[in-house]
C-alpha cells in the first residue's frame, strides 16, 4: 500500500474544483474561500437528460436551423445528470494512501444478552461463549504445537512438555532442550483474551514463578503489552522472562481454531527484543531520539545480541504520551534495501527530497520537551510485532 499510486480527483470544495465546475457549467464559481472539505465530493462527469419539454418548450430552436445547431440547442435547456462514478481526474497530482486503520476479519463469537439470547442477531445459531479455561487450553495447544521463536530461522523454542500448573499467574510448566541437550522447565503465564499484561502482571507471574519450583524461566504469552514491562522483566536476576505476543489469529473461535492447522504454526508466538533507543537534548532544549537497532533474545540459548535497525519497518514517536492512548505524532521507517524506495520513485517529480530524507531515518526530527512529562517510543518489525518505550522527561 506505501507504493502504491491513485488518481487524485478534483475536489468540489477546492479552488480547482470550482474552476473546473464552471467550464462545464458555464458560469462563473458562486464561492471565493474553500475549505478543501471531501465530503462536498468531487466534480464529475455528466450527461444531459433530454425530454419532450426540452425539445417542445426550448426557445432556441427555430425553423431553418441545422441539426448541429438543434442539437446544441436541446443541450443548453436539457436537465443534466452527474455520474457519480466518474469523478474527473486531476492528472498534476500523484495521490498515495493516507490514513487508514486496519480492522480485523477473524471471525466473532457471540455474547449472550440479558434474556439469555443472542446480544447481536445473526442468520445462524450464535456459537456458546468460550470461558477464560478453554482460551487457556486452546493456547496452550497451539504452544506445544508452535513453540516460541524470534525473527531468525531456526531460533524457536520447542517445548517436548506441556502440564496445567495450578498457579493464578502462571497456568502451566513447560519441558525444553536448550542448546547444550539439558532438559529445564520453565513457567508459562498467559495473559488476558481481552486486556493488556502490564508491568504488575509480569512482577507477579515472576514471584510466582520463583516461589514455585524456582523456574529458570518464565514464558508470558498476550496478545498486548504495557510500556513498562521490559523494564519489569529485567529486575529479576536467575530468571529469564520471555516477553511473547501472540498472533491475533489465536483470538478466533475454537470452531475456527482448525484454520490455523491448515496455515501453519509459524509466527504464532513472537519474542521481539528491545529497541536500542537513545533520547538526548538539543541546545535550545528540544530533545531528540536516535534508534540504534534492536536487542534480539535467542530463546533456544538464552543469549542476548544486538541487531541492526534492519529488522525494523518502522517506528513512531508520541512526543506528548498521557498513558492512556499512543498518538503518533512522528513517524519514520527503516529496514534493509530502503523497503519504501519504490514509493519514492513513484514520488519523484513531486517529493521534496530533505522531507523524504525526515522520514526514511533512524534519527527524529527535534522535538518539544512533552507537556505531560513522559515520551513513548513504538517500534514495530517486519512481523507486525511492537513494543512500547517510555521515557520520562519534564517540560
Amino acid at each position: 500500500m506505501m507504493a502504491a499510486r491513485y488518481p487524485y480527483f478534483f475536489l468540489s470544495d477546492s479552488a480547482e474544483g470550482a474552476h473546473r465546475e464552471a467550464e462545464l457549467a458555464g458560469v462563473p464559481p458562486a464561492a471565493l474561500t474553500y475549505s478543501r472539505d471531501v465530503r462536498k465530493g468531487f466534480v464529475c462527469k455528466r450527461v444531459p437528460h433530454v425530454m419532450l419539454k426540452s425539445i417542445a418548450q426550448n426557445p432556441d430552436i427555430r425553423e431553418g436551423m441545422s441539426r448541429e445547431e438543434i442539437d446544441a440547442a436541446i443541450r443548453r435547456h436539457a436537465d443534466t445528470e452527474l455520474l457519480h462514478d466518474q469523478p474527473y481526474e486531476d492528472n498534476s497530482r500523484i495521490r498515495v494512501t493516507g490514513p487508514f486503520t486496519v480492522e480485523s476479519l477473524s471471525p466473532h463469537r457471540m455474547l449472550a444478552g440479558a434474556d439469555g439470547g443472542s446480544a447481536v442477531g445473526t442468520a445462524g445459531e450464535a456459537p456458546p461463549a468460550r470461558d477464560a479455561a478453554d482460551f487457556v487450553t486452546i493456547i496452550l495447544d497451539n504452544l506445544r504445537k508452535a513453540g516460541v521463536q524470534n525473527t531468525f530461522k531456526g531460533e524457536r523454542l520447542v517445548f517436548e512438555r506441556i502440564e496445567p500448573y495450578a498457579g493464578t499467574y502462571v497456568q502451566a510448566v513447560g519441558e525444553y532442550t536448550d542448546a547444550a541437550g539439558k532438559i529445564l522447565r520453565a513457567a508459562i503465564s498467559i495473559g488476558p483474551e481481552y486486556g493488556t499484561v502490564d508491568a504488575e502482571w509480569v512482577k507477579e507471574a515472576a514471584k510466582e514463578a520463583r516461589k514455585g519450583e524456582g523456574f529458570p524461566m518464565l514464558v508470558v504469552c498476550a496478545f498486548a503489552f504495557g510500556p513498562y514491562v521490559g523494564e519489569e522483566a529485567k529486575q529479576w536476576p536467575n530468571l529469564t522472562i520471555l516477553i511473547t505476543r501472540m498472533n491475533p489469529d489465536l483470538a478466533m473461535d475454537t470452531a475456527d481454531q482448525k484454520l490455523l492447522k491448515s496455515t501453519g504454526a509459524g509466527n504464532l508466538f513472537m519474542v521481539f527484543g528491545e529497541p536500542d533507543l537513545e533520547l538526548r537534548t538539543l541546545s535550545g532544549g528540544k530533545l531528540q531520539v536516535e534508534l540504534h537497532g534492536l536487542d534480539v533474545y535467542d530463546p533456544t540459548t538464552g543469549e542476548i545480541r544486538s541487531s541492526s535497525t534492519d529488522d525494523i519497518a518502522c517506528w513512531f514517536i508520541d512526543s506528548d504520551y498521557n498513558e492512556e492512548s499512543f498518538f503518533v505524532r512522528h513517524a519514520y521507517f527503516t529496514g534493509a534495501d530502503e523497503p519504501y524506495k519504490k514509493l519514492q520513485r513513484a514520488l519523484k517529480a513531486e517529493i521534496d527530497e530533505d522531507a523524504w530524507s525526515t522520514l526514511y531515518s533512524t534519527v527524529s526530527r527535534p522535538f518539544d520537551s512533552p507537556s505531560t512529562g513522559k515520551i513513548a517510543v513504538k517500534v514495530i518489525n517486519h512481523y507486525g510485532d511492537e513494543v512500547l518505550k517510555v521515557y520520562e522527561r519534564s517540560a
